[in-house]
């Protein structure tokens, strides 16, 4: 290519890009077959690959700007763009990192190119990713980054940038082959690091751009030579990743650097293989966790999260699975009553503790737990909505179809329960599920806990205060009297049945006391009556 050693510009890095996005493309499976860390997921080969085709995109569109002048990008136009654009588009743990490197290196060459600078943006690359990493471990495409900025640090002084290019590139290949040895996992199966084989290949595109001709690309190895003993030999002991946690979370994150930083420490107390990379106001966050959910909601708080990825590793870890049935529900409960109730209707159960709502973790544990290829969720809480979409995304990064009826009560939950039938097709079940859902008002009484202002006015401490569909309507001084007086507003815009919920501290007679209230006052409509057992709420009530 018409490309000088020593300055290598906009089209260099533009070629350098397009180079890697095609050198992926080709050597992508092979990669993905000796991915074995952090996850043995088989995918390291397509992220990296992804990474760089988003990369490549963000500068492909810096020179379309151009298209109507006369003059390319300047050389930090493009560098700022391929490590934007693998910042947004990084996938997985070694995309992750690759985004980083990049980014390292952009900040460094955006100010000026040639050998010298091209050296010090390969040492700042491979510290940057370094630091990234929240626990970083020896034998991956860090160390190889390391060698290879090393390998660029000792080029004598006045050399060109193609030899700069070149010794980093020697100085991973090295380090590659030695992978093995330094990190268990990959010494008994036999195989290099797989995001340090995608590093090299990008390095050896670094040679091609900016000096016209191609190096000796890396002998493709078989998936496992077992160049060392299977047991690992002397490599250093690492932790087995097929026993880590179940999910990979991955989103873009507006932040602050205070507020990452907080986020790093709350993340790493959640999971492990954490690797948070960007700065001024961007972020790319990676991390493994068995709780999915709790991640997302870390990253609301730091900022705001977006394109938000969650992979599911589980499935690949278990074994000897019983063949899925069809089709299950699983509800949350508000206490053990209702749990018997719905798991003897066929329901899968999560208990909603007083106090202690269940995180997504539980429901995604909930929806596995059911083990069906369809799964309808019916979380029966308003302020369980975002936990409970955030375990239903979770299912179906794992295959599993998961419809959520956005029950905001059990009463609701029940009578969804009561038209479920599972050998019509899922849509008609949804959406029978969810009229029956809908047509169910609902109230509960409570007990005032402090003085406070209400709809109904104001109340006192030990009030009795009965909310229709989340507001207070009525306070009363005992549960019958306020239970009565529930009944009559919300009866009043009619209904053919009443369901009642009694909790376990208040007396069987309440429920005698109830269904004569309503046999009386209105004639047409029929009352079922079950035990709640222990819940927060005396009484629930529910009128379809």
């Amino acid at each position: 290519m018409p490309q000088t050693a020593d300055e290598p510009d906009a089209v260099a890095v533009r070629t350098w890009c397009s180079l890697a996005l095609d050198a992926l493309g080709r050597e992508r499976e092979a990669i993905d077959a000796i991915n074995v860390y952090p996850v043995a997921d088989g995918d390291t080969g397509t992220n990296l690959y992804l990474t760089v085709e988003s990369a490549a995109a963000a500068v492909e569109a810096v020179f379309a700007a151009h298209e109507t002048g006369t003059t390319v990008p300047s050389t930090a136009d493009a560098v700022r763009a391929m490590a934007h654009g693998a910042l947004i588009g990084a996938r997985g743990n070694s995309g992750t990192i690759l985004a980083q490197l990049l980014r390292g290196m952009a900040g460094v060459l955006a100010g000026g190119t040639g050998a010298e600078r091209l050296r010090l943006a390969l040492a700042r690359a491979a510290a940057s990713a370094r630091e990234a990493v929240a626990h970083p471990v020896e034998g991956t495409v860090l160390t190889v980054a390391d060698a290879a900025a090393a390998a660029a640090g000792r080029v004598p002084d006045g050399a060109r940038a193609t030899a700069v290019a070149q010794a980093a590139y020697e100085g991973a290949r090295t380090a590659l082959v030695q992978t093995p040895r330094q990190l268990a996992v990959l010494g008994r199966a036999g195989v290099v690091d797989a995001g340090g084989r995608g590093l090299v290949a990008v390095l050896g595109c670094l040679v091609e751009a900016v000096s016209g001709r191609a190096p000796e690309r890396l002998h493709e190895a078989p998936a496992a030579p077992a160049p060392f003993p299977a047991d690992g030999g002397d490599c250093p002991a690492a932790d087995d990743p097929q026993g880590g946690p179940a999910f990979e979370v991955i989103y873009l994150l507006e932040a602050d650097d205070e507020a990452v930083e907080r986020l790093r420490t709350r993340l790493d107390r959640l999971g492990d293989s954490l690797v948070v990379v960007g700065g001024d106001g961007l972020w790319n966050v990676h991390v493994h966790v068995d709780d999915a959910g709790a991640a997302v909601e870390a990253g609301v708080e730091a900022g705001r999260p977006y394109r938000i990825r969650i992979t599911h590793f589980a499935a690949d870890r278990v074994h000897a699975r019983p063949e899925p049935a069809q089709r299950a529900v699983v509800v949350v409960v508000p206490g053990d009553g209702l749990g018997g109730l719905c798991a003897e209707a066929g329901a899968t159960t999560v208990l909603a503790r007083p106090g202690e709502p269940p995180a997504s973790g539980e429901l995604v544990d909930a929806i596995r737990r059911a083990h069906a290829r369809e799964v309808v969720l019916l979380p029966n809480d308003g302020d369980l909505r975002h936990t409970a979409a955030a375990a239903a995304e979770q299912a179906r990064a794992a295959g599993i179809r998961v419809a959520l009826i956005p029950t905001r009560a059990a009463v609701q939950g029940i009578a969804a329960l009561a038209v479920h039938e599972p050998d019509r097709s899922f849509d008609e079940d949804v959406v029978a599920m969810t009229a029956a859902a809908g047509a169910t008002r609902y109230a509960e009484l409570a007990v005032a806990e402090r003085q406070s202002w209400t709809m109904a006015g104001i109340c006192q401490a030990g009030d009795i205060l009965g909310l229709i569909d989340g507001d207070v309507a009525v306070i009363g001084e005992d549960v019958p009297t306020t239970a009565r007086k529930v009944l009559d507003r919300m009866l009043a815009a009619g209904g053919e049945l009443v369901t009642l919920v009694l909790g376990e501290d208040v007396p069987d007679t309440l429920a005698d006391e109830l269904e004569g209230h309503v046999r009386e006052g209105y004639l047409a409509v029929d009352t079922v009556v079950y035990g709640g057992g222990h819940q927060c709420a005396p009484l629930l009530i529910g009128v379809e």
